[in-house]
């Protein structure tokens, strides 16, 4: 789905590359992605049947709009971040919830935070700024709506 939103974007001439570099391209992919969410939590997920995954998916959507706004007002933060710490901290709460050790798990996530960091450094997509709003981003959403599930 997301390429084929990528190819209708690109088609309209709504964004130039795949990387979305400026922050005018972000605006109507991040828009895109919270009518998803936002679907996925009226149609999909009921509170009252996975109450985890439901405040996953509300994390998620909270993110991307906050994403979104930071997009407006003309802040790049890293969306790969934004992902991959919400998710970090989603199995942190996950294995402090049903009592599971996943240390392992937590280990090699903190190993691909790092690599993800490294990576868009590298290639010079984000500056420090960028890849510390994007973690905190992802991590402060689902941080706040743990109390509701856990």
């Amino acid at each position: 789905m997301p390429i084929l939103l990528y190819f209708l974007l690109k088609t309209l001439d709504r964004v130039n590359s795949i990387e979305l570099e400026t922050t005018k391209e972000r605006i109507i992919p991040l828009a895109i992605n919270c009518l998803i969410v936002l679907l996925v939590l009226q149609r999909v997920i009921s509170v009252h049947e996975i109450v985890e995954l439901y405040y996953f998916f509300l994390g998620i959507l909270i993110s991307t709009l906050t994403c979104l706004i930071l997009v407006i007002i003309k802040f790049k933060a890293s969306i790969h971040m934004i992902a991959i710490s919400g998710l970090f901290m989603f199995f942190i709460a996950l294995s402090i919830h049903f009592s599971i050790n996943i240390n392992g798990i937590l280990a090699l996530m903190s190993i691909i935070i790092g690599a993800i960091a490294t990576s868009r450094l590298h290639l010079k997509a984000h500056t420090y700024k960028e890849l510390i709003f994007g973690f905190f981003v992802g991590i402060v959403p689902q941080l706040l709506l743990i109390n509701n599930w856990l």
